[in-house]
C-alpha cells in the first residue's frame, strides 16, 4: 500500500477530493440530491484557489453536460457530477458526448428515478443510460469511489470515451469511512497532462465538431465508437494494473470473492457487495461453498471474462437494484444470462430484484438467497425472478 493520509470522508467528499487532485480545466454542474455535495465541495476548492479550474454553474443538468461538451471539444480536461433526474435530463447530451468521443468524467451518485418521487438509492438512473456510449464503473465504498475517479481520467482520455463513476446514494455518498488519500503530486503524476489529439482551439488544424452525419457516414462513425468501447476493457485493466503497481490497491473488471471453489454465488453491483462479503464469510464458517462476483465495470460489459469466472459454479443468483419493467429479468441479469447462453453454459440462474427506492437488503435476506440456490440444486422449484423485501 502506498503511503498516504488515512482520513474520515464521505463518498461525496472522497470524489470531490479526487477532483481537487486531478485539477480539471473545467467543471460545469447543477445541484441535485444526493450528488450536490460533490460539486459543492469542489466549488469551495475553486473559491479558495486550491485548483485552477473554471467552474461553470448552470441552470440545468442538460446545460451542465452541454457546457462540458463544449469545454472538452475545445481541448479542456472536463468533469461534472449528477444523479437520478439530473442524469435523465442530461441523457440527450450523453449520447452526443460519446458520439463526439469526448473524455468527460462524471461522478454519478445512484438514485432512483421518479416517480413516485424518491431521493434514495437504486440503480435505475445508471441503467437508463447504459447504452449511451459511456464507460460505467461502480464503487463498493468511498475508497473505491476515490480511486475510480483518479483512474477514470486516464481511462477516458486513452479510450477517447466519456466515463461515469458511480456510488450508491446516501449509503456511500453520505456515509463516512476511513480512506487512504494519496499525495497530491503522485496523483498529478499519475493522471498526467492532458494532450488532446483534436480540439477546436488548435488553430493550426481547424476542424468542425458536431456536424450533420447523414446515412453515407453515420454507420461507420458509430461503428468506430462501438469498437472503442470494446477496446476500453484492455485500457481499464492496464490503468488498474499501473494504479496497483504504484499505489498498492488492485482493480480489475470485477472482483472474485471466495469464488474459485464455490458451488453457489451471488453477482452484485455497488455497496451491497460489502454486505454480501460478510454473509459469504458467515456461511463459509458453516461449511457452505459460497462466493461473490462483484462487478466493477458494467460498460464495457466483460462478458467473456465473467463467463470464465462463472463456469465452475452450479447455481447463480444475480442481484439487480433496478427493474427492467417486464423484460424477462433485471438489466444485470439479462447481461449475465446472455453471456452464459453464448457458450451454452446451462446453469441454475435466478434473478433477485432488491433495494428499489433505497430499501435496505438485510443479511438474513441474503442468506435466504443462498439457501434458495442450494434448494434449487436439490430440485426445488424457485421462481426465475424474485422481489426481495417487498410487503405482500
Amino acid at each position: 500500500m502506498a503511503e498516504g493520509n488515512i482520513v474520515a470522508k464521505t463518498g461525496n467528499e472522497a470524489m470531490a477530493e479526487a477532483m481537487r487532485q486531478i485539477n480539471p480545466d473545467v467543471v460545469a454542474a447543477y445541484p441535485i440530491t444526493p450528488a450536490t455535495e460533490v460539486v459543492q465541495i469542489f466549488a469551495n476548492f475553486v473559491a479558495d484557489g486550491l485548483v485552477d479550474t473554471e467552474f461553470v454553474p448552470v441552470e440545468s443538468e442538460h446545460s451542465a453536460m452541454s457546457a462540458c461538451i463544449g469545454a472538452s471539444a475545445a481541448g479542456g480536461r472536463t468533469m461534472t457530477g449528477t444523479s437520478s433526474q439530473g442524469l435523465a435530463l442530461m441523457a440527450e447530451m450523453l449520447f452526443i458526448a460519446a458520439g463526439l468521443r469526448l473524455p468527460i468524467v462524471m461522478a454519478d451518485v445512484n438514485r432512483t428515478l421518479s416517480g413516485p418521487l424518491n431521493i434514495h438509492c437504486d440503480h435505475s438512473d445508471t441503467m437508463m443510460v447504459r447504452d449511451a456510449g459511456w464507460i460505467q464503473i461502480f464503487s463498493e465504498n468511498a475508497q473505491e469511489a476515490y480511486d475510480n475517479m483518479i483512474q477514470a481520467v486516464r481511462i477516458a482520455e486513452t479510450a477517447k470515451l466519456p466515463a461515469m463513476i458511480t456510488t450508491d446514494g446516501f449509503i456511500i455518498s453520505h456515509g463516512m469511512e476511513g480512506i487512504n488519500i494519496l499525495d497530491d503530486q503522485e496523483v498529478k503524476k499519475f493522471v498526467g497532462e492532458y494532450k488532446p489529439e483534436h480540439y477546436l482551439l488548435n488553430f493550426d488544424k481547424p476542424l468542425t465538431v458536431g456536424a450533420l452525419d447523414l446515412p453515407d457516414y453515420y454507420f461507420e462513425h458509430k461503428r468506430q465508437e462501438i469498437e472503442a468501447m470494446k477496446k476500453a476493457k484492455a485500457i481499464i485493466l492496464e490503468v488498474g494494473k499501473e494504479f496497483a503497481d504504484k499505489f498498492g490497491r488492485s482493480y480489475e473488471l470485477f472482483e472474485k470473492y471466495k469464488l474459485d471453489d464455490a458451488e453457489c454465488a451471488l453477482i452484485a453491483l455497488g455497496s451491497t457487495a460489502g454486505t454480501i462479503k460478510a454473509v459469504v464469510d458467515s456461511l463459509r464458517a458453516e461449511g457452505l461453498k459460497v462466493g461473490l462476483l462483484k462487478l466493477r465495470v458494467f460498460r464495457p460489459f466483460p462478458k467473456d471474462e465473467i463467463r470464465d469466472a462463472l463456469k465452475i459454479l452450479k447455481a447463480i443468483a444475480v442481484l439487480d437494484r433496478s427493474d427492467a419493467m417486464n423484460a424477462n429479468e433485471g438489466p444485470l441479469c439479462l447481461e449475465i444470462k446472455a453471456a452464459l447462453f453464448d457458450k451454452c453454459l446451462n446453469k441454475i440462474l435466478i434473478n433477485y430484484i432488491y433495494g428499489l427506492g433505497g430499501r435496505d437488503i438485510k443479511i438474513a435476506e441474503l442468506k435466504n438467497i443462498y439457501s434458495d440456490l442450494f434448494d434449487a440444486l436439490n430440485g426445488k422449484k424457485i421462481d426465475s425472478v424474485n422481489y426481495v423485501g417487498v410487503r405482500e
